[in-house]
């Protein structure tokens, strides 16, 4: 191996895939990618293998394998020509969840495909029984949106008109919708132009060879942080509190083997899958493992698919972790992928609790709505998402108000939100005492109170945590609840969707009228605490109190 090369070509590929990210930000339409950074942009070589990739979005990061491995079974390279771009969007085709849609571009080297460059991102509007794509109470697929199998939306440098007015007819956005999948589209063409210079840089035999070196030494990179995991089999359980439609609780099972160098990780003893949109595809299941295992080894490791290949999953179909079709599935990606990834990784920490975290939020709150924009004249459409606290840590609190593990979004600012879109932000904060007590402290999550200034905004939600607290360990606290609860304008009481609407779940719900006047408060989970509450530090404590963290009536009777 030439390590220097490596480095360099490394590198060479993360800067291309950031770059794509910067011009995808920079060009899109909606505030789901312009300012909340839902989205992905990475390299695979011709087998669609991941080579590259930026730290966007985790879920992606380790779903894009999957998803372009998938699309390329259906059009192969020999079908492929200069010029072409696909999308797709399809869960039950590789994909993490419906609005998610996938471009990739194939690159040509001598006539030969060798690469594509691949952008992914979350559309705000898709279509189905809700404006936002979240519908909370669907109870199959085709209540959330317009599936797309993988197909050409550009061929040899021309659009593929058809299958535009096809998608374009089906939304409730269509100018944000054209405008946001070509900001997809250029990505995938500056990722196609930047990796092109770099193959003919160093010549297409020396950079597919040094590509796989560079996949084989990750492989031996993760190989040695598994190594030094103890062997055993570990085991743990999270819950989803319900699915929208029943009020039960849904088992997540994680059950982790570690033998040398290798894991499987086993979700055998999840529940059944569900009626309601919680349900994971196989993709999510697998990603949510990967990440995981992300965040117990270490940061350098290059992120391809060779330090995934040590990690083996087992995700029994027909279950909440792997949904058979046509069941719904919109809450998988956003809910279940981190009540899995944190159910892996409070197995882990029965081996290596040096290495892990308490539970965080685990929800990015997924508050979506439309409706007609008098001063814009137009319909909008907005997904809008929330930061929770964080899990505490061995050495150290947890953050406060951050996008859940699977995200690492940004929320949309105060100014950008009032202005795109008819709300007035009345109030924005962190919540107090949401922190789970501990030797370390869980991040605290926030609570946001917006006034309706429209004379209809109908909303949605997919979101969790209200009834099952984030938890905490070794005799650190839960985290605080989540909560979402609407003031009819002229009442004084807040009441929750169950008490007001007849909703079957306080967290997941579609379509609620919100009038003028209305007020709606969204309040965040906080991340669980790590230790003993006793053994924190007094002067801790006191900064706590002083910067209003936790009141003094927390501090006086918990600690």
């Amino acid at each position: 191996m030439d390590v220097v090369s490596v480095n360099i070509i490394n590198s060479s590929m993360v800067s291309v895939c950031r770059e794509m990210g910067i011009t995808l930000m920079k060009t899109s339409y909606s505030t789901i990618f312009n300012e909340a950074l839902d989205f992905t942009c990475g390299l695979a070589n011709a087998k669609g293998e991941l080579i590259a990739v930026a730290d966007y979005c985790p879920a992606m990061i380790g779903g894009m394998p999957t998803l372009i491995e998938n699309c390329i079974k259906e059009i192969p390279s020999s079908e492929m020509n200069p010029g072409d771009v696909i999308l797709h969007n399809d869960p039950y085709r590789g994909g993490l969840h419906l609005p998610e849609h996938t471009v990739f571009k194939p690159i040509f080297i001598d006539g030969e495909v060798v690469a594509y460059a691949v952008a992914i991102g979350h559309l705000a509007e898709v279509g189905g029984m809700t404006p936002g794509g979240f519908a909370g109470e669907a109870t199959e697929i085709f209540q959330e949106g317009l599936r797309l199998p993988p197909v050409k939306i550009v061929k040899e440098g021309k659009d593929n008109e058809e299958v535009w007015k096809i998608m374009l007819a089906n939304v409730r956005t269509p100018r944000y919708n054209f405008g946001d999948l070509r900001a997809l589209i250029s990505a995938a063409d500056l990722g196609e132009e930047r990796l092109k210079g770099l193959i003919l840089k160093y010549g297409k035999d020396f950079f597919m060879k040094t590509v796989d070196d560079l996949m084989d030494y990750s492989e031996r990179r993760m190989r040695a942080e598994i190594k030094e995991i103890p062997n055993g089999l570990f085991q743990f359980e999270d819950y989803v509190e319900n699915d929208g439609i029943e009020d039960k609780v849904f088992t997540i099972k994680a059950n982790v083997y570690v033998e040398d160098e290798e894991v499987i990780i086993d979700y055998e003893g999840t529940s059944p899958q569900a009626r309601g949109p919680i349900n994971a595809t196989y993709g999510v299941s697998v990603s949510a493992a990967y990440n995981a295992m992300l965040n117990l080894t270490d940061a350098s490791i290059p992120k391809n698919s060779g330090c995934f290949r040590p990690i083996k999953v087992v995700a029994p179909p027909g279950t909440v972790v792997n949904v058979d079709y046509p069941a719904p599935e919109v809450g998988g990606n956003t809910e279940t992928h981190p009540r899995i990834a944190f159910a892996v990784l409070g197995a882990f920490s029965k081996a290596v609790p040096e290495k892990v975290i308490a539970c965080e939020g685990g929800t990015h709150l997924n508050f979506v709505f439309g409706g007609y924009h008098d001063d814009y004249e137009e319909y909008y459409v907005c997904y809008d998402l929330e930061a929770v606290g964080w899990g505490a840590r061995p050495y150290a609190d947890g953050n406060d108000m951050v996008d859940s593990i699977n995200g690492n979004c940004r929320t949309t600012p105060v100014e950008v939100f009032e202005t795109r879109f008819p709300w007035l932000v009345e109030s924005f904060h962190l919540n107090q005492d949401s922190g789970g007590a501990g030797k370390y402290r869980g991040g605290l999550g926030a609570e946001k109170i917006l006034k309706c200034n429209a004379d209809l905004i109908t909303i949605s939600q997919m979101t969790d945590r209200h009834h099952i607290a984030p938890y905490g360990l070794f005799e650190g606290k839960e985290g605080g609840f989540g909560a979402t609860l609407v003031q009819k304008n002229g009442e004084e009481n807040w009441k929750d969707v169950v008490e007001s609407y007849g909703k079957v779940s306080s967290s997941k719900f579609s379509n609620i009228p919100i009038r003028r006047g209305d007020r709606v408060k969204i309040v965040t989970p906080g991340g669980g605490g790590y230790g003993s509450p006793k053994e924190r530090d007094k002067d801790m404590i006191r900064e706590d109190v002083l910067d209003g963290f936790i009141s003094k009536e927390v501090a006086e009777t918990i600690y």
